[in-house]
């Protein structure tokens, strides 16, 4: 894997006003900054796919539900490709032929100016179904990163050769499901340094079951998991050279539901990776590892099946992360239009309050529909802030007025976290005003200058690329944990110790979001603290690994300990 550079502070100024954090600490004051937070480059860099969802007014429930979106180094050159989901024609409830696929877009940047590529015919990552989601691994250890997309219609795995190029290994892997699946994730269940595969699986839809539905007021409306029958997740473990094994029953993940969001996570702090799941109008699944290649179910117990009220919501998209930095992970997810989106905060013991209304969430997310979120230091202070991207499922009359052929397009939406509370600051990015109906959020620095970026898919439209302007004005430090052959480690957790005493717990992962797929490299936002910084690795298999005095503002890789 080649290394990275040092990064320099440059910063192009914009117009609009942004609330910083000067310093880590919970005392410090606010000063305000005259910059524009993200950047629209998504024409310039080259990205010219869009969306095709392929309604043809029958208000089929999976056409509204895509597409991905996603940030990964399929070639190892250091920086990040994009790829992005597709649609199709629905014909016998699956898709059929290729008149459209999604899309592999190289990082060809030179000289500062990002520019995307079309690879998709050259690199055989060619969708055969109609794409929903896509999960980032290395499945075989060879330092290459892997792709599994969850489709509508049969699931596909497509091992990295390494030469640019991807095999499509889905009946050999052993991994092709079925079932209609939308989110997924790699994670390492057993600490065997193998990446298993969790798949969520939504309800049971095809053409000839279809349903006409309505609303209250006696309009056609698209129909809801209440409407069919719900689905099993399915668990893969991962057994070497490729192969999988369907380990659902064996792993005791049996309940059904309809599964939307997926992220994984140590949350108890026991040394074993767990599995977060959020369902659609049902009670989210904590799967808690028990160590013996079996999960349990423990939502309800923990706290985070329901909301603060005990009522189940809708819940798509899903995050984890630190946000209070006090060493553990938390959790937020997106629910629908007159719900509150949820922010889960974790004790330190693996049980969580909901904390939405106490830290200023309930209130912004009523008017909105969420699908794709992400935690993410927009600004490198240190704090995690929340994006969280929106589309109804339901109609808006307005816009069938103004004679919308999808009427559900609405606002995007940023949290900013001040010293552990957020405040809504949409008003103040530019392109979150502009409405769309958008599904698939991947976060990462694509233009590797030490803050991140954000790729979001757009149903039945073009994707958005936002650079962010603003984060590498404040310090930070980038952590890259690998094995020595190059691969990434999914899973483990950086803790970032600052001389004067603060701390930041971040983790590496590709998964969360909602059907998408992230940069797995860990940045921590230092403020205004530019000294050298000691960091703690706690690996997703349980071996530590501490290392002193590593320099600010660069990208540091980070070897497994043999």
């Amino acid at each position: 894997m080649q290394f990275l550079n040092p990064i320099s502070n440059k910063i192009i100024s914009f117009t609009a006003l942004l609330i910083l954090v000067s310093g880590c600490n919970k005392d410090t004051e606010n000063t305000v900054i005259d910059k524009q937070i993200f950047k629209d480059i998504t024409k310039v860099s080259g990205l010219s796919i869009e969306h095709y969802n392929g309604m043809d007014g029958n208000l089929y429930s999976a056409e509204i539900m895509g597409p991905a979106s996603a940030l990964f180094d399929f070639d190892n050159d250091g920086d990040l490709d994009i790829f992005i989901g597709q649609g199709n024609d629905f014909i016998t409830g699956k898709k059929t032929g290729n008149k459209h696929t999604g899309k592999l877009y190289r990082n060809d940047t030179l000289n500062g100016e990002i520019k995307f590529i079309d690879v998709t015919q050259d690199s055989g990552l060619i969708v055969a179904n109609y794409s929903m989601g896509i999960a980032i691994g290395d499945i075989n250890n060879d330092g290459f990163a892997d792709v599994y997309l969850s489709n509508y219609g049969d699931n596909q795995m497509f091992m990295n050769q390494g030469d640019g190029r991807f095999l499509d290994i889905t009946a050999s892997s052993n991994t092709g499901d079925d079932n209609w699946s939308v989110s997924s994730a790699f994670f390492d269940m057993d600490g065997d340094n193998l990446l298993d595969l969790y798949v969520s699986n939504y309800f049971d839809f095809n053409l000839s079951t279809h349903k006409t539905c309505f609303n209250k007021t006696g309009r056609e409306e698209y129909c809801g998991p209440a409407s069919y029958p719900h689905l099993r997740d399915s668990m893969f473990k991962n057994m070497g050279n490729g192969v999988f094994k369907n380990h659902t029953i064996d792993s005791k993940m049996i309940k059904k539901a309809a599964g939307l969001g997926v992220v994984t996570g140590d949350f108890n702090l026991d040394g074993l990776q767990d599995v977060y799941v959020t369902n659609d109008m049902g009670h989210n699944f904590m799967w808690i590892n028990n160590g013996d290649g079996t999960f349990v179910d423990d939502g309800l117990l923990r706290g985070n099946a329901v909301n603060i009220h005990g009522i189940p919501e809708a819940s798509m998209g899903v995050d984890a992360g630190d946000f209070d930095n006090d060493g553990d992970l938390d959790l937020f997810m997106t629910h629908l239009l007159n719900e509150t989106n949820t922010i889960y905060q974790n004790n330190g013991k693996g049980f969580f309050k909901d904390a939405t209304t106490s830290l200023g969430l309930s209130e912004p997310s009523k008017g909105y529909t969420g699908f794709g979120t992400a935690f993410l230091d927009f600004d490198n202070d240190g704090w995690l802030d929340i994006i969280a991207i929106n589309g109804e499922v339901r109609k808006i009359q307005e816009q069938i007025d103004k004679g919308s052929s999808l009427p559900l397009a609405q606002a995007n939406q940023l949290f900013h976290n001040i010293n552990g509370k957020y405040t809504d600051i949409s008003d103040k990015v530019d392109i979150f005003k502009i409405e769309k109906v958008s599904r698939g959020i991947a976060i990462g620095d694509i233009d590797n200058d030490g803050d991140t970026d954000v790729l979001i898919s757009n149903n039945n439209d073009a994707p958005q690329l936002l650079i962010n302007q603003v984060g590498n004005e404040n310090n930070w430090i980038g952590l890259n944990l690998i094995a020595e052959n190059g691969k990434f480690i999914l899973g483990s957790t950086a803790t970032v110790s600052l001389k004067n005493g603060d701390t930041f717990t971040r983790r590496s992962h590709t998964d969360a979001s909602y059907i998408s797929a992230n940069d797995p490299r860990i940045i921590v936002g230092l403020n205004d603290y530019n000294k050298t910084v000691d960091v703690t690795i706690n690996w997703a298999d349980g071996k530590t690994s501490s290392i002193k005095s590593l320099a600010a503002n660069k990208y540091h890789e980070i070897i497994y300990p043999n």
